[in-house]
């Protein structure tokens, strides 16, 4: 069957921004001209594509559409710039690659591997390791760093390496509220500091060690502010391991310590794209690949 061009480009730009108003904004047209084409893209489909909520989200059958739209306007705009045409989709003939990553992976090695990558500019795409895959799925983006190790359908999955994380607090923390070490009662009383309320890593910790603890929590939904809120002495958290890529240094309070000095937590993380032959694409994976080597530990 063939799909018009026009209103796949409508239902990216739909997704992508959120609303008919935005979408219209970035295609310039009418917030009419947007409906018209969502619309008649449905009566092709035979199905409802988008929920109209705020923001606007796929369905099922739109996420499969939506993922043709991005490799249409991906493999379109590189043809663009082959072909050295003036509106290759982007200022200066560059590529937009839509790509899902973590907070930790986000402010530690990814953007070191794209500032490697030429042609090429970034809708990047924050959700927790756990996540990233979920967004691969929807069509959202076309690559994603993730932990999940089910490969998405119609993707391919690479190994990359390993974040690790060690349970830590300020010293003054821990002669407070782990005189005698994390003990399962300290672990339920102790606050903990997590990054938002899909970061699982210290209840990971939290299952194996006190699996009945219900401790106060702060939520602290940035990477840098996350670590200065442990540093400050407000709770204990799950730190990247400096040998890695960072995180565990002296600190405010005493210094940095260990809730204890052998429990590691360690994050395997993959890379999984589209099986779509696309130059830019490939040189965002090399460079993520490269880097990745470089700053994570091996898988």
């Amino acid at each position: 069957m063939r799909w018009d061009s026009r209103q796949l480009e409508a239902l990216a730009a739909v997704v992508t921004e959120g609303s008919f108003d935005a979408a219209a904004r970035t295609l310039h047209v009418t917030p009419s001209a947007v409906s018209q084409r969502i619309r008649a893209l449905e009566n092709a489909a035979g199905s409802v594509l988008v929920r109209r909520a705020r923001p606007v989200v796929a369905t099922a059958p739109g996420q499969a559409l939506l993922r043709l739209a991005r490799q249409t306007d991906l493999l379109g705009a590189e043809v663009a710039v082959e072909l050295g045409a003036d509106d290759a989709g982007a200022p200066d003939g560059l590529v937009t690659v839509p790509l899902a990553v973590s907070a930790d992976s986000l402010a530690t090695w990814v953007l070191p591997a794209l500032a490697q990558v030429d042609g090429a500019t970034f809708d990047l795409h924050r959700a927790d390791d756990t996540r990233t895959a979920d967004l691969l799925r929807e069509g959202v983006v076309m690559a994603a760093v993730t932990s999940q190790t089910a490969q998405v359908q119609g993707c391919r999955s690479t190994p990359l390496g390993i974040m690790r994380y060690r349970p830590a607090c300020t010293r003054a923390f821990a002669r407070r509220w782990f005189p005698d070490g994390p003990t399962p009662a300290a672990l339920g009383a102790a606050p903990v500091v997590v990054f938002d309320r899909t970061d699982d890593l210290q209840d990971m910790y939290l299952r194996e060690h006190a699996p009945r603890a219900r401790p106060p929590r702060h939520h602290v939904p940035s990477t840098v502010e996350y670590e200065e809120t442990i540093r400050l002495g407000l709770g204990w958290g799950m730190l990247l391991d400096r040998p890695t890529i960072g995180g565990l240094e002296e600190g405010t309070g005493g210094g940095i310590a260990l809730l204890e000095p052998d429990a590691v937590l360690d994050i395997p993380l993959h890379l999984q794209q589209w099986k779509l032959r696309s130059t830019v694409l490939d040189r965002v994976t090399a460079a993520l690949r490269k880097e990745a080597t470089r700053r994570l530990l091996p898988a």
